[in-house]
């Protein structure tokens, strides 16, 4: 969780405690949960680590082969939800147990993506609702991220 330390430094104590408490709750839910195995893939289906530590922190374990994911995450970044829309249908494979199952999801996190405490905290919620949809209810869906279903 280094990477989040170094986001809360420099922030006062009451956000440190809000933010703290927000992430507790995700922490202690999943904690009782199997961790879900996540490929994070670009448009070309090129596999990316760029949300790895966010989706640990939400429950996930990450998945370099598509074929093995439970869910499947497009995001990549520069790409709003209209172009991933677009570009994801020609890139899934019938195979994967994601696309049977329906478990695609795209993400553009792009929208104020400065990288800070509180973008890092919402994004950890943002993934726990996608991996947990029974557990989590952060009411982003829609707007940052969707269900895409084949």
């Amino acid at each position: 969780m280094s990477f989040l330390n170094d986001l809360f430094i420099g922030l006062d104590a009451t956000k440190q405690e809000e933010l703290q408490e927000r992430l507790d709750l995700v922490e202690h839910k999943i904690k009782f949960m199997d961790k879900v195995p996540v490929a994070c893939l670009g448009v070309d289906n090129s596999v990316g680590y760029l949300l790895s530590e966010e989706i640990t922190l939400a429950g996930g374990m990450i998945e370099a082969d598509p074929l093995s994911a439970v869910f499947i995450i497009y995001y990549q970044p520069g790409k709003t939800l209209t172009d991933l829309m677009r570009e994801v249908p020609a890139a899934l494979s019938a195979d994967w147990q994601a696309v049977q199952n329906n478990r695609i999801i795209l993400l553009n996190d792009d929208v104020e993506r400065e990288r800070n405490a509180e973008n890092a905290v919402a994004l950890i919620e943002d993934i726990a609702e996608m991996l947990h949809p029974g557990s989590f209810i952060f009411g982003h869906e829609g707007d940052k991220w969707i269900r895409f279903g084949v």
